[in-house]
């Protein structure tokens, strides 16, 4: 089969990774087409994958950019899939929608927000889809006709144990002693229009608090303010995963960091006006209490909750128990995708006939 993947994001690559790897191995044509996004290209080098980088110029921030980005990628895509005969089309960008209805190629959505967090982007997507495919918590308004729903997040198909095992000789720091890992988010994603996150004056409180307990580390996606570069984390961002593995404590603006940190079952702390909005982190949060989430306001319950979490017997033991729990009800999200891709349509129809056939994986 030709597949075409577009990543716009770096948590889309660790997605398709094992799976696309899967795939070339057994002789399909993977096609990956990415931007020019954070450390997505670093990934996809360490990785040694080829690859189309279709907007070589980082997108600015304006409403303008982000359409201008849009009609580009549409273009590109619709080019590319065109010239190389594509079969399937996958990934999260409205873009492969566009390109699929145009040149009826079908077209699966993959991501892990519900409708009202990502409503643009659903708006401009759903329409044109032929598949949406989310963990079953997820809520995608009224396309319910569209949506596969699967019992797992997307995360585990990079963080589940069958998968990636914590190695302390890549984690970049110091294991032996208890360790911070704070993680700032640029929150310039289309969805992040007005989102806040943690700010300055929050995040000299968090330190204040934290920094006898224990090293401190910061990975952020902006530069950061002189005051806070000694705490820069100097780590390839091929290895994020092991050191935050090891972490006592993360405490980020980013819902997938949290969700990654909750898969390794380290203790996330959240600061996001998201908080409270999207369904797998409230799963993850009131069925597992593998993660807290709070909004840029609640600054005394931030730092009761770390307080607390700092003075539980036993943490990691606890967090352990809980992941363990989360991991028996959840599939294999890659042997998931990877079944779902190589029978394709078949697939579909027996996923709606049995609608409970995917928990086998």
């Amino acid at each position: 089969m030709r597949i075409l993947i577009y990543l716009s994001h770096p948590a889309q690559f660790h997605f398709f990774r094992h799976t696309v790897n899967i795939l070339k191995g057994k002789g399909h044509l993977i096609y990956t087409l990415t931007k020019t996004k954070d450390v997505l290209s670093h990934l996809l080098d360490a990785e040694g994958w080829e690859y189309h980088n279709i907007l070589p110029k980082v997108r600015g921030k304006s409403r303008f950019s982000i359409i201008w980005s849009l009609i580009l990628r549409d273009l590109k895509i619709l080019s590319f899939a065109r010239r190389n005969k594509i079969e399937l089309l996958m990934g999260s960008d409205s873009s492969l929608s566009h390109v699929g209805k145009l040149l009826n190629i079908p077209c699966v959505t993959t991501l892990e927000d519900d409708y009202e967090v990502i409503r643009n982007l659903a708006r401009l997507t759903y329409p044109f889809t032929s598949h949406i495919l989310v963990p079953d918590v997820c809520d995608v308004g009224k396309w319910k006709s569209k949506k596969i729903g699967y019992p797992a997040y997307m995360k585990l198909a990079y963080l589940h144990p069958r998968y990636f095992i914590p190695d302390r000789s890549k984690a970049g720091v110091d294991t032996n002693i208890p360790f911070f890992l704070l993680r700032l988010s640029g929150l310039s994603a289309h969805h992040d229009f007005g989102i806040e996150g943690i700010n300055m004056d929050l995040l000299h409180k968090i330190i204040a608090l934290i920094g006898t307990k224990g090293k401190i580390f910061i990975s952020s996606e902006e530069t950061l303010p002189v005051f806070f570069q000694k705490y820069q984390l100097a780590v390839p961002v091929s290895d994020i995963h092991h050191t935050l593995s090891f972490a006592t404590l993360l405490v980020c603006d980013s819902q997938s960091m949290a969700m990654e940190a909750a898969m390794l079952g380290v203790p996330g702390i959240r600061i996001s006006s998201f908080s409270g909005r999207i369904s797998v982190l409230e799963e993850l949060e009131k069925k597992y209490q593998l993660t807290y989430g709070f909004q840029p306001d609640q600054e005394n319950e931030v730092l009761g909750k770390i307080a607390e979490l700092l003075e539980t017997p036993g943490l990691k033991n606890v967090f352990a128990e809980r992941r363990k729990k989360m991991l028996s009800d959840k599939i294999d999200v890659t042997a998931f995708l990877v079944w779902f891709i190589e029978n394709y349509p078949r697939s579909i129809t027996i996923l709606k006939e049995k609608t409970d056939y995917c928990t086998i994986f």
